[in-house]
């Protein structure tokens, strides 16, 4: 998904909010104006990073953030995975929960308020728009053998924990796979987080080589790459995921929020609207 002017120019007054450092800032403009047409939003936001631990050292921390999210929904995971089975299609139920935790991202968002994070489970219904995507997934996972998760958020991931059991469960054949960063981004999962919420307990846990809010082909390591190619069934999540994978020519779902202009004025649809898609290739 290629960086539109806008885009571009958010992507720059987010770093003037971090700093007035001239040189900095002449580096990061630098990079923007230089940009390929295939760079997207994420690889810029990488290369972003080298400049700054250049300039600064190492960024945030959001260990704190990670796990105060990882726990917040942990201690909802009873209950949800309740109402997740009681819904008349538990899995549709549980993947529009996990879509909901995409809210839970310190990128895309200029804040993230535990309340309205919370306000989101009040309608977690499949909307009509998001039928037909559903219906191929359905039938796309009735006749695969391998299935990957490309992971977004902590928190989130709990949400995806739930939604791969429901799935594992209607479909016993699948070989069940999850992608995730490869190093401590935002508040991104990594391998580590995945282990504490315990994905790993329905997925094998794959890391995609890089600290790095997105997933770009080149740069994935030989298992990631594999993991990538032999899957049967892609869903991906997170505004990220999608700006790094859309236009690739794979056939991959795609669950996220709408939580900036660049994505509500694509799909049409106000701030914090959920999306399930389907691009084929």
């Amino acid at each position: 998904m290629r960086i539109i002017q806008n885009c571009a120019e958010c992507l720059y007054e987010r770093q003037k909010n971090k700093t007035d450092n001239a040189e900095y800032l002449a580096e990061i403009k630098s990079l923007l104006d230089n940009r390929k047409e295939t760079d997207t939003s994420p690889y810029m936001v990488y290369l972003f990073n080298k400049v700054h631990l250049k300039y600064f050292g190492r960024s945030a921390d959001y260990s704190d953030i990670k796990k105060q999210y990882n726990d917040l929904v942990l201690s909802m995971e009873d209950s949800l995975r309740s109402e997740i089975n009681s819904a008349a299609d538990p899995l549709a139920k549980a993947l529009m929960m996990s879509r909901v935790g995409n809210y839970i991202d310190f990128g895309a968002m200029n804040s993230v308020n535990s309340d309205e994070f919370l306000s989101l489970f009040r309608n977690t219904e499949m909307r009509e728009d998001d039928a037909a995507a559903y219906e191929r997934f359905l039938r796309d996972c009735s006749y695969a053998k391998t299935f990957l998760l490309i992971c977004d958020n902590c928190g989130e991931i709990v949400l995806d924990k739930l939604m791969l059991e429901q799935l594992r469960e209607r479909f016993p054949q699948l070989t069940v796979r999850a992608m995730v960063r490869g190093g401590n981004i935002l508040n991104d999962a990594t391998a580590e987080d995945a282990a504490y919420v315990g994905l790993d307990t329905v997925a094998e846990i794959i890391p995609n080589g890089e600290a790095i809010a997105g997933t770009i082909y080149e740069m994935l390591p030989g298992n990631a790459k594999e993991a990538l190619d032999s899957a049967d069934v892609i869903l991906a999540k997170g505004q990220g995921n999608y700006e790094s994978m859309s236009g690739q020519g794979r056939q991959v779902f795609y669950a996220f929020l709408c939580k900036c202009e660049l994505f509500t004025k694509r799909f049409g649809v106000p701030k914090l609207t959920g999306m399930f898609i389907y691009e084929d290739n």
